[in-house]
């Protein structure tokens, strides 16, 4: 899971970092609401947490033009404010949870995996060039072909269509499938040999691509690399 977060305390920060780092996430930070805006804008995330008193521009105003850009990605505030008019007034701009200061960080934990359950549910077939993958039902086509995976090929498929055309990290797609129970690097390896044995067939243009010691991407060939 990718989460930002717009936050100017550093201390809290190392924390949450600390905490959620070790359990599979993938964090960035913004230090004031321009970058934080800018970052949500233009990153692709599963959930926002936006501190609502921020250096140059504060929460709301970035959830208010966050949502006027259209974007949907779930949105957290997190800040110190816990009185009902200050969590109408987070709602009203376009909020989707609240946390109030200070937390549990297996609660702050808990409601960043409910958001992002939440959003995952409402995109149920992904899409990559001509390659389907329906999360409903699990059928997985190309073109007119109906592709069979494992279970843990299919995880790292998922996780790569809705990061397309970005590259995934190795530690990612390990974190995400085994958390810190982590095999060996052949097992990884395996289940990508197996998905693209699979996946890209001769004659075929090739979706899934490995980058150096870096990880893996994937994408068509009307896509910038």
């Amino acid at each position: 899971m990718r989460v930002l977060f717009v936050e100017d305390n550093q201390g809290l920060l190392a924390n949450v970092f600390d905490f959620l780092e070790k359990r599979g996430f993938v964090l960035d930070a913004a230090p004031d609401g321009p970058s934080g805006l800018q970052l949500a804008l233009e990153g692709q995330y599963d959930v926002v947490v936006l501190d609502w008193m921020l250096p140059r521009m504060d929460g709301i105003e970035v959830l208010r033009r966050l949502r006027s850009a259209g974007s949907d990605v779930p949105v957290l505030m997190l800040t110190a404010r816990d009185q009902i008019e200050s969590k109408l007034a987070g709602f009203e701009s376009g909020a989707d949870d609240y946390l109030a200061k200070p937390f549990d960080i297996t609660e702050l934990q808990a409601r960043l995996q409910a958001l992002s359950a939440r959003r995952s549910g409402r995109q149920r077939v992904l899409r990559v060039a001509d390659l389907t993958y329906n999360l409903s039902t699990h059928e997985i086509s190309r073109g007119d072909r109906t592709l069979q995976l494992y279970s843990g090929s299919r995880a790292i498929l998922e996780i790569l269509m809705r990061e397309s055309p970005n590259v995934v990290p190795k530690a990612r797609l390990e974190a995400a499938i085994w958390g810190e129970e982590r095999p060996d690097s052949d097992m990884l390896r395996t289940h990508v040999y197996e998905l693209r044995r699979r996946l890209d067939l001769p004659g075929e243009p090739p979706l899934l691509h490995t980058i150096s010691r870096v990880g893996y991407r994937l994408y068509s060939a009307g896509d910038t690399p």
